[in-house]
């Protein structure tokens, strides 16, 4: 028995499909990852470009922001400019 997954994207397709067009299935997420299923269930995501550098900066922010907290409170060192 499949086990029933989520689809993280408002648009699907098949393997079958992308192979016939790629460029037009990302076309048809509008900018926006589309679901590439495999028997009915998503296989793997084809993310834009664009829609993947976003994702990942957004990532790189979240883990910035983690950084800052684990470091907060921490005791301060003195730098001089000049010794770097």
């Amino acid at each position: 028995m499949d086990t029933v997954r989520t689809i993280y994207a408002d648009s699907v397709t098949s393997i079958s499909e992308l192979k016939k067009n790629p460029m037009s299935v990302v076309a048809q997420g509008d900018g926006f990852p589309v679901a590439v299923l495999n028997r009915n269930q998503p296989a793997f995501y084809c993310v834009p470009a664009a829609a993947y550098e976003l994702l990942m900066e957004k990532l790189e922010d979240i883990e910035l922001v983690q950084l800052v907290k684990e470091r907060e409170g921490s005791a301060e060192i003195e730098v001089n400019i000049n010794d770097l």
